[in-house]
């Protein structure tokens, strides 16, 4: 989540590309020329008409009213000192082109304002979605215990706040308690069922030994919600304070990645178990699988936008691969270098929304 901070009601300055302020130039010099050539030209002619281009131009680069108005006054004046300059032109053509000008220029500041408008709206929108990312995905302490952690998530879309992928770490009477997951919808019902599981997996997580049973409680959770298609593949791990074996839950998301000395391998469930707000369609239960990991030893959590994640060719990211090349052992240093290389992949165009989550168990000392 980006760290800067937008001011409520205040727009952001407009940013033209480099190519959008070439082309504005490039315009200008063109009104520029005209003028200059309708004084060389002779006072039977003239070319006012094109001076109703520069209040559009001025438009272009602001969201200040006053500053298409200034342009469209300077431009009127220009019409009228080319109306001296060119006698012999029938009067009402001057005239046509002082009266194009006025309506160009009130059409332009009309738009800058109705614009303007329109970003402070926007500009509160997003604030509001920043509020409700940050009252959702608290951030994620790097140390909790033995238990190193480093999390990640970047929307496909620059300009996003949120989205449905969702992660918690946490300490409980049964160890460090971790949930990454992917709400499958789009838009607010997909906040809103973030919001749900988050809600009941931290009430849960600390009230149930069981970490399988965690999961069928969000699961229910969801069930009983009003109408809605929305469902949660996640993966839930516990870390135990001694050196048991760490449980995991999976609940239809792609399988973590365990990396030590070297490999990586796959923590496949024991079972098939359905995404969350499904199990009651799909039967069964969810099964918990202990797993064994050493010091040095790292587990990785991801979403579907680091596996699916294309190249220009079509062809998915090979993370098993790729992961167990990346020399950072570091959970922060891991992921950073794992997000460089999947932007390598894709050449920085994400399809995806884009959450990671990678854990390491410390020794006692």
């Amino acid at each position: 989540m980006d760290g800067s901070r937008d001011v409520p009601g205040r727009v952001p300055p407009v940013r033209l590309s480099r190519r959008a302020r070439v082309a504005v130039l490039g315009a200008y010099g063109v009104v520029a020329a005209a003028v200059v050539t309708d004084v060389l030209t002779g006072p039977r002619s003239t070319l006012s008409p094109l001076l109703a281009a520069v209040p559009v131009l001025a438009s272009t680069g602001t969201r200040r009213v006053l500053v298409p108005l200034l342009a469209g006054a300077v431009s009127v004046l220009l019409v009228g000192a080319l109306a001296v300059d060119n006698p012999d032109v029938a009067t009402v053509v001057h005239a046509t082109s002082a009266a194009t000008v006025l309506a160009v220029t009130v059409t332009s500041a009309a738009t800058v304002a109705l614009v303007a408008a329109r970003e402070r709206e926007l500009t509160d929108v997003r604030n509001v979605a920043e509020a409700a990312q940050r009252a959702l995905l608290r951030p994620v302490a790097s140390r909790i215990g033995r238990v190193r952690i480093a999390v990640r998530y970047r929307a496909a879309a620059a300009e996003a706040r949120i989205g449905g992928d969702v992660y918690e770490a946490m300490t409980t009477p049964y160890g460090v308690r971790l949930l990454l997951g992917d709400v499958q919808g789009k838009g607010l019902p997909a906040v809103e069922t973030a919001a749900d599981v988050l809600g009941v997996y931290r009430e849960a997580a600390r009230a149930e030994p069981d970490l399988a049973v965690v999961a069928g409680r969000i699961d229910a959770a969801l069930v009983r919600r009003p109408v809605c298609e929305d469902f949660v593949t996640a993966v839930l791990v516990t870390v135990p304070l001694d050196d048991a074996p760490v449980v995991v839950v999976n609940c239809g998301h792609p399988p973590p990645m365990l990396r030590r000395d070297g490999r990586v391998s796959e923590v496949e469930p024991p079972g098939h178990a359905p995404p969350l707000a499904l199990l009651t369609l799909a039967g069964g239960g969810y099964r918990a699988r202990p797993l064994a990991l050493p010091d040095g030893g790292t587990l990785l959590l991801y979403t579907d936008g680091v596996s699916e994640a294309r190249d220009a060719g079509g062809r998915f990211y090979p993370l098993a691969e790729r992961l167990a090349a990346l020399p950072a052992a570091d959970p922060d240093a891991l992921l950073d270098a794992l997000l460089a290389d999947v932007d390598r992949h894709t050449g920085g165009r994400l399809a995806d929304d884009v959450a990671v989550l990678a854990l390491c168990r410390t020794g006692r000392g």
